[in-house]
């Protein structure tokens, strides 16, 4: 292979040089060059070896699609198994060719990496012909566009064709007319070096833009991850050109005719001068004309008796032909080539440092298919090709089977300007011509051990026919059984190709005259045209497309989340005025909350009691906007919460809250919370503090899998919501003074009712009836932009009355005495509302809801359930440690234990909460016991530090049991 660098043309630019060092040798390239086309211009041919087999590999392709040619960027930013082909050629690069396998670096990336979060009303992903032209057309109509493209040019396939005349003038100069347009548009951005990976519901992208002069910039991020909400989406992803598998088609100097097609026009690289062109379609024919006008001796073997197009001149055509064989050890020196059909004995070798193989092109449909849009095989295309778009979506160019550039313009601008497909399929039949059914050709070898179907994996054809033999029909088992498709290009190489293999060894009726052949060995048995046309790659399928669909590194995923920021602590608005209040802070989930705010010389024993004693006899506050709080909305939001939660909630009138409890499956509490009813179709759920993120993801996987058909949305609002807890007797005086327009009387403001009011600051805010302490309590709720205005306005409110800022110590012994329960706390997974005493929560008349039917098992409702019941230890000042276990007087030791006890001790609970009470000054805890609620009024034994304790079993409530407090 003798790749060289022509003295003009391409798109590179000439006057700017680049230094880089490959392998340790320094070589030189051009502005505009990839790292293979650098390489291909010096005359490095060999990449490396194959991983499994070690044979020698090279350049194949000139885009992400690469099997072959990746590198290691060494250096500060070093990364590894970065394709060659799409690698940027910058100054001073140092690079070492990789085997296939990369090399995970153990130091520290200094680089820093972010992400982005925008709205588009258009996204239009690839800027080849198609994408430009939707590009363009839709920023004519003033709405909002963003363009990505992978690559750090724009024009996609024009690039390798820059003479090409477009809409009447150059491709090169047509490219740059439409570059300026867009770039004098305001409402359009481009973003090169971007990669959309993941195609979600709703028009959810997300996209790797890779900035490659950031390293150099101070703060300037090296990669960006891009979250894109867009209106609608024009997909112009182009086409991957398929090889075609024969004997030894992995050597170096085996290329992809596009690949060369695109060395040559986009970077002035010739990279053969003897060239064999393999084609089993029409575009491989302007290949073959350019090569042969660039100097190169042609030879063009068409595996069909003829072509929908002109033999181009100065070109040998051979009609009816096939390689067979590719030539050479290291690199290749020539092919075998025989009528197609014949006896694969009767060959002809033709000397050649190049192969350039068309075996027809494949869709890329990726994106499309991650959005589970349908895909169907065209028989005349030869290549899955979207059924149809998805919603709020349009398809354009190569990735609908149009492979002509008027006709992708033109649907590139249908497709921008919001309007139908001008394109039918038997136009894009007509034009793309007659592509021959040819996936794999025999050799004179008689076997397949060299017929590379994934040469990053080192997987044969010979390896399909094993699978095929073991009983694989399924295209997803042979992939498994195989590898093929698992490497880095994702079987943007091999996919098809095995899929159409695959058809016609499945419609083979003698399977045992089909050659076999292990890694290695010579031949088998069996003739060697025992592959013959058979049934559409239709009737198999595709395998399932996935994100990312280019790889992404893990600090580009992690962003500026690392080190301190891996688990950013979370702080609501007023946390300012908590600090000056003194206030210790426990971690809840990733929440910093006031846990006591301790006065001079106070413990903090002594601060909860003091804020304990204001909640109880007077009035005291606490910040309660960490709890979540998700936004329900949807005409069938009210049948949804009915299915989530144990009790009703259809019913639930608009103004007014219910407590709610969810369950697993099997029964189970998963979180709970109070929901606010707000319209018909409107909900607010609140949730556990370090619950939110799980209830969100609950509600979508139920929403997603089960109950699709229901019109329902989710929206995490919790950080948009600030929440102050005014609590005691004297609340009332307290909210009407920051309300004063407001009916706070027990009979204007029943419990569990809620109001939008606004404040005597002016401030809009939600007034609710609700109460975790027992005691009567306004939740007050404010956009989050006002917590802390709000905040000083309670404490400045409050001053008359002696208000008391309280923590969550205090506001776990408040609900504590009132046997409110914490989930995960007073709940382990195995404890269902009817153990903690909340029997009334489950409805009796609702015909279904997640865990209903569990309660119906013999597990269930048998005896020796655990559950909630309080203790009182017979010393009074006995704090029991949370976790202690709890025993029978009759199983409990005589003596304490110093060790592990001889025979296992009959456990019948734990402790699962434990405080002093200043209401019943003492000391109490809550347990789950076995069959506690029967047991009310025994004694039992604690067991903590080696001893054991008495304590009694009382009901769960141990204050105010009768609610009069709640009221006021």
């Amino acid at each position: 292979m003798s790749a060289r660098r022509l003295r003009s043309g391409g798109v590179v630019d000439r006057a700017q040089s680049r230094t880089f060092t490959l392998d340790g040798r320094s070589y030189d390239g051009l502005s505009g060059d990839t790292v293979a086309s650098a390489a291909l211009a010096n005359g490095v041919v060999r990449v490396g070896n194959s991983i499994y087999r070690g044979r020698p590999r090279g350049v194949m392709s000139s885009g992400a699609e690469e099997p072959n040619a990746f590198v290691r960027v060494n250096g500060e930013y070093g990364e590894s198994m970065q394709p060659a082909t799409i690698t940027e050629l910058v100054e001073g690069l140092q690079l070492t060719w990789e085997d296939g396998i990369g090399t995970l670096d153990q130091s520290v990336d200094p680089a820093e990496y972010d992400h982005m979060h925008v709205h588009t009303d258009v996204a239009v992903i690839g800027a080849g012909p198609a994408g430009l032209a939707a590009a363009r057309a839709a920023a004519a109509t003033g709405l909002r566009v963003m363009l990505f493209e992978q690559d750090f040019a724009l024009g996609g396939s024009l690039l390798g064709r820059p003479n090409e005349i477009v809409e009447g003038v150059p491709a090169g100069a047509w490219i740059q007319d439409v570059r300026e347009q867009l770039d004098a548009a305001t409402n359009c951005r481009i973003l090169l070096r971007t990669s959309v990976f993941g195609s979600y519901d709703s028009n959810y992208l997300i996209a790797l833009e890779k900035r490659v002069d950031a390293p150099q910039k101070d703060g300037v991020s090296r990669q960006r991850v891009w979250h894109i909400n867009a209106g609608r989406v024009v997909l112009a992803t182009g086409a991957f050109e398929r090889t075609l598998v024969f004997a030894n088609n992995d050597l170096p100097g085996v290329m992809l005719a596009s690949a060369v097609q695109n060395y040559l026009g986009r970077y002035g690289v010739l990279v053969g001068e003897q060239i064999v062109v393999l084609t089993t379609n029409d575009s491989a024919y302007s290949v073959a004309a350019d090569l042969a006008s660039a100097g190169a001796k042609v030879t063009l073997v068409d595996s069909r008796p003829t072509a929908g197009v002109e033999d181009p001149t100065s070109v040998d055509v051979r009609h009816g032909h096939v390689v067979v064989e590719a030539v050479g050890s290291d690199e290749l020196v020539g092919v075998r080539i025989a009528p197609a059909g014949a006896d694969a004995q009767q060959t002809q070798q033709l000397p050649c440092d190049l192969l350039a193989v068309s075996g027809g092109w494949s869709a890329n449909v990726n994106l499309h298919s991650q959005r589970q849009g349908a895909l169907h095989w065209d028989d005349g295309l030869l290549g899955f090709v979207p059924s149809s778009p998805v919603r709020d979506q349009a398809l354009a160019g190569a990735v609908t089977g149009t492979y002509w550039t008027a006709g992708a313009i033109a649907e590139g601008v249908a497709a921008g300007a919001g309007q139908p497909d001008p394109t039918t399929i038997d136009e894009r039949r007509s034009r793309s011509g007659v592509t021959d059914a040819l996936w794999v050709i025999p050799s004179p070898a008689g076997n397949f051990d060299t017929h590379f179907v994934d040469l990053q994996r080192d997987e044969t054809a010979a390896g399909v026919v094993r699978a095929v033999h073991a009983g694989m029909h399924s295209v997803e088992h042979v992939k498994r059984y195989t590898s093929i498709s698992t490497g880095l290009d994702q079987g943007k190489i091999g996919g098809v190709l095995t899929i159409g293999l695959l058809s016609q060894l499945l419609g083979e009726h003698d399977m045992a005259s089909v050659p076999v052949g292990q890694p290695g060995q010579g031949d088998d048995a069996g003739p060697s045209d025992a592959l013959t046309p058979k049934p559409s790659p239709g009737t198999i399928g595709t395998t399932t497309f996935r994100a990312p669909f280019m790889p992404v590194a893990f600090a580009a995923l992690a962003g500026r989340a690392r080190g301190q920021l891996y688990d950013p602590a979370r702080v609501t608005p007023a946390q300012v005025r908590h600090v000056e209040r003194g206030a210790e802070f426990e971690d809840v989930g990733q929440w910093k909350r006031p846990w006591f705010y301790p006065q001079v010389g106070e413990d903090m024993d002594a601060a909860v009691g003091r804020e304990c004693r204001a909640a109880r006899t007077n009035v005291a506050y606490m910040d309660g906007s960490t709890l979540g709080k998700i936004e329900i909305r949807g005409k069938d939001a009210p049948t949804f919460l009915n299915r989530i939660y144990t009790n009703a909630f259809a019913k639930l009138p608009i103004g007014k809250q219910r407590y709610g409890v969810m369950c697993r499956p099997d029964g189970m509490v998963f979180d709970d919370g109070v929901s606010f009813r707000l319209a018909e179709d409107r909900y607010l759920m609140t949730t556990t503090t370090g619950g939110a993120a799980g209830v969100l993801e609950w509600l979508e996987e139920w929403h997603q899998t089960e109950w699709p058909d229901l019109d329902v949305f989710f929206t995490s609002v919790t950080e948009q919501w600030s929440t102050t807890v005014v609590a005691g007797p004297r609340s009332r005086d307290v909210i009407h003074k920051i309300a004063p327009d407001l009916d706070v009387s027990r009979e204007g403001f029943e419990f569990m009712a809620f109001h939008d009011t606004v404040l005597a600051s002016g401030i809009p805010a939600r007034i609710a009836r609700v109460t975790f302490s027992g005691e009567l309590a306004f939740e007050v709720n404010v956009s989050g932009w006002y917590g802390e205005a709000v905040w000083d306005d309670i404490t400045d409110a409050g001053a008359e009355f002696g208000i008391t800022p309280y923590g969550t110590e205090t506001m776990h012994v408040l609900r504590a005495e009132k046997a409110f329960p914490i989930v995960g706390q007073d709940t382990d997974g195995t404890v269902t509302p009817q153990d903690l005493g909340m029997d009334w929560v489950v409805a009796k008349k609702k015909k279904d809801f997640i865990g209903m039917r569990s309660y119906a098992r013999a597990g269930h409702v048998e005896e020796g359930r655990k559950q909630l019941v309080s203790l009182f230890p017979v010393d009074r000042e006995l704090r029991l440690p949370e976790g202690s276990q709890v025993v029978t007087p009759e199983n409990a030791p005589d003596k304490p234990l110093s060790g592990i006890a001889p025979q296992p001790i009959p456990m019948i609970g734990h402790v699962t909460s434990s405080y002093h009470s200043e209401a019943l000054d003492r000391t109490f805890a809550l347990a789950l016991v076995r069959d506690g609620r029967s047991r009310v009024g025994e004694e039992v034994m604690v067991s903590f530090g080696g001893k054991f304790f008495p304590a009694q079993i009382a009901e769960a409530v141990v204050y105010d049991k009768e609610g009069a407090r709640r009221d006021g």
